[in-house]
């Protein structure tokens, strides 16, 4: 195999395969790697650690055609450092070098045959493929992951919390994720994906990778498989395997009405919010206070042996005065979650879950659970 390509090219595309390599190779080492081949003048790259695969191709000059598997993190790190221009990289039996201007590097191979067999390529169908190919507002659909991935819990020992729900919802789709602590809710009206009463439950870490992808990009193609989930970014595919297992009825925590109603500025709540947390040092016992009152809300964080931070700030409030304590660090990724200039905080009790919502927009909340205080 032998190609010459753009530093810069060659860079972007190592760094976006690579984005889905094993972290460690564990039992099989090849997935620590990214597979290259080249066909002509196409360079085919793809990583995988077996749930999560991701497929780039680019155009370079192919002098001869062949399959190579190199260690991802240290080729993409040697063809960062090289001098901006051509690099070649040529592969033999044994190992791939790497060279551009006076630098050369050889790098051992890793057995090619133990790769994972791959997903079609880009642009080629998918088969088993249990709904058509539709296309996706890219921008909106990238609001919509940031806001949602967040709520998704990072527990291995329930993986259907480290989901994102993706189901019919009216004549739109809806993503639901939750950690059992907070739970984040998007609608994105008029895209329809999945057939009433279908939903499907993709890994938030795939979808963290795909918000990635989404920068600036127009559009995105989603094919659903039986067993997985394609999204197509321009030259870029994204597969991962869904996740089996019930989610949550998450319909069951949302109250119909809630008699306290907060109105407050996002940015004053959040700069303040930054400040007293401060002093949230043990984060497993952290709570910020929130005191409401008609007049505006005092916030508070008490550190035993380290001190006390209070801090007012000017809100609209429409209910019975009362103190509820929040995880200050799940109360400021829903607030910067939501969009437009003030939130909403709509509460029942100092116990029961409260909802964060924009005052402009009804497509988007965050559920939060109160933590008891102390």
């Amino acid at each position: 195999m032998k190609l010459r390509c753009e530093r810069d090219v060659l860079v972007e595309a190592l760094s976006t395969a690579g984005r889905a390599v094993a972290s460690r190779g564990g039992a099989l080492p090849v997935l620590s790697g990214v597979r290259l081949e080249v066909k002509g003048d196409q360079l085919h790259l793809a990583g995988s650690d077996l749930d999560l695969t991701i497929q780039v191709e680019v155009t370079v000059a192919g002098q001869d055609d062949g399959i190579c598997v190199i260690p991802a993190r240290l080729a993409a790190d040697i063809v960062r450092s090289l001098e901006a221009g051509a690099v070649t990289i040529e592969s033999d039996d044994d190992e791939v070098r790497i060279a551009s201007g006076r630098s050369q590097f050889a790098v051992r191979m890793l057995p090619a045959d133990d790769f994972p067999r791959l997903p079609l390529l880009p642009g080629a169908p998918v088969a088993n493929e249990t709904s058509d190919a539709v296309t996706l507002p890219g921008a909106a659909l990238a609001d919509a992951l940031r806001q949602v991935v967040r709520a998704a819990g990072s527990d291995d020992a329930r993986p259907v919390l480290t989901g994102v729900l993706m189901a019919a919802e009216g004549d739109g789709l809806r993503l639901v994720a939750t950690d059992s602590y907070r739970l984040a809710l998007r609608d994105l009206p008029g895209t329809s994906v999945l057939r009433e009463g279908q939903s499907v439950l993709v890994p938030s870490r795939s979808l963290a990778e795909l918000q990635r992808l989404l920068t600036g990009a127009e559009d995105v193609t989603l094919r659903l498989g039986e067993h997985d989930a394609t999204f197509q970014v321009g030259d870029v595919r994204l597969t991962t395997r869904l996740i089996e297992g019930e989610f949550p009825n998450y319909r069951a925590l949302l109250p119909s009405s809630y008699p306290n109603r907060l109105i407050v500025g996002k940015e004053a709540l959040l700069d303040a919010l930054r400040r007293v947390r401060l002093l949230a040092r043990d984060q497993t016992t952290a709570q910020v206070r929130i005191n409401q009152r008609p007049d505006g809300i005092e916030l508070t964080v008490l550190a035993q042996e380290v001190g006390q931070a209070t801090e007012e700030v000017d809100a609209k409030f429409e209910g019975t005065e009362l103190t509820v304590a929040f995880n200050p660090n799940y109360l400021i990724e829903g607030v910067e979650a939501v969009t437009g200039d003030e939130i909403q905080l709509e509460t029942i009790d100092a116990f029961k879950a409260a909802i964060l919502r924009g005052t402009e927009a009804g497509d988007y909340l965050y559920l939060l659970m109160p933590i008891r205080v102390s």
